[in-house]
């Protein structure tokens, strides 16, 4: 295992600064998922961790020591690509041994013909045989060993790359979009292959995905980049219930989280759409967004509700969404039901609410603010005036 800390870390290609200055400790045995849009630095930052492309300037850290300037393999990091990256002329167990077999073999016990006549290489093979062999036990793929990649299907081809990564034994796991190429049966089903495999191993993972689903169902926290900065690092509960930045809100979740007009009155109050929320805050007076998650929007009537129209409807079996067009909001707004109860018709008029522990403030900038239930006196003064 190993701890990875990144310092100020900055890339700029040509004249563009692709990172930001990132700071980021990654604790021994951590699973971390680094996530956000394309182009938000990610992946570049994972090959500046691997050694694969230096920083412009800043610190990486392995276990306390300074690496850069250390060439990828004195790093004792295992990195698995989004390609597999695996030799399609060799088996699968040729294709697991290659490092051991760089790393155990001389230069001469290695080449084709004179290789097979020096004096330590049958025992070596021996160690290296167990070796494979424990690890394709491991991952399933004892009955493979003699395929070829071709042979193979897609989540195969990626234990395979997997197997190859772990009979290195590094102090840490580095991947790259792995399970981008796979449908998405096979996704979900390596998600759960690979959230075993490191608790099995208990070694350092830090995953690379734009896929939040893959972030929220196995990583132990979560790093949300985005335009070359980290903007927020917590466990997936945290990152999805209390984002810090109405970015992160809105990349952290599916479907999106709705974001009303809202406005901080000169006395504190918060309005939406006109109607005052009962919540107060020390924010200054001006615009905010409201926002709501799909699954905490209430379908119902009432004085303080919110009119709307239905405008489309996506029953997905185990739940629906009902998309309502508001007036005065550009896109229209989601709310996730049971599909048991009764499904509005669309171009039907709806009306919809949601508790103020459902709400997330943002202020005109992005930033969360922070918001209080206000005083009863308040809140009378408000149903009064709605």
């Amino acid at each position: 295992m190993a701890k990875i800390e990144l310092q100020a870390i900055r890339k700029t290609f040509d004249s563009t600064e692709i990172l930001k200055g990132i700071d980021l400790a990654i604790e021994d045995g951590e699973f971390v998922a680094l996530i956000g849009p394309s182009g938000c630095g990610k992946s570049t930052l994972l090959r500046i961790i691997a050694g694969l492309e230096p920083q412009s300037s800043g610190e990486v850290r392995i276990d306390g020591a300074q690496v850069d300037g250390i060439r990828p393999s004195a790093r004792n990091l295992a990195m698995v690509f989004q390609s597999y990256a695996l030799y399609p002329h060799l088996s699968v167990f040729d294709n697991i041994a290659v490092p051991l077999r760089m790393r155990r073999h001389s230069t001469l016990a290695r080449m084709p013909l004179v290789g097979r006549l020096h004096p330590a290489r049958a025992a070596t093979e021996r160690g290296i045989r167990e070796e494979v062999e424990r690890v394709a036990a491991q991952l399933e793929l004892s009955g493979f060993l003699k395929r070829k990649p071709g042979q193979l299907s897609g989540g195969q081809r990626q234990r395979v790359a997997v197997g190859r990564a772990i009979v290195r034994q590094p102090v840490g796991f580095l991947f790259d979009e792995p399970l981008s190429n796979l449908d998405a049966k096979l996704r979900v089903h390596m998600r759960a292959e690979l959230a075993q495999l490191h608790r099995q191993l208990r070694a350092t993972f830090v995953y690379v995905t734009h896929d939040q689903a893959e972030a929220m169902t196995m990583s132990s926290r979560i790093a949300v980049m985005i335009e070359g900065h980290i903007v927020q690092v917590g466990t997936p509960a945290e990152v999805y219930d209390n984002p810090q930045d109405i970015r992160v809100a809105e990349f952290v979740g599916s479907p999106k989280i709705n974001a009303l007009p809202g406005v901080i009155r000169e006395d504190g109050g918060v309005e939406v759409l006109g109607w005052p929320l009962g919540l107060s805050t020390p924010a200054a007076a001006g615009r905010c967004s409201v926002c709501v998650r799909p699954e905490r929007m209430e379908l119902s009537s009432g004085p303080s509700a919110i009119s709307g129209t239905v405008l489309h409807l996506e029953n997905l079996g185990a739940e629906a969404f009902v998309h309502i067009k508001v007036e005065r909001i550009e896109m229209p707004l989601l709310a996730r039901i049971s599909p048991d109860r009764q499904l509005p018709a669309i171009g039907s008029a709806i009306q919809f609410g949601f508790s103020t522990t459902a709400v997330r403030i943002f202020d005109a900038a992005g930033k969360r603010i922070e918001v209080t239930a206000a005083a009863r006196s308040e809140r009378i003064r408000e149903k009064a005036v709605g």
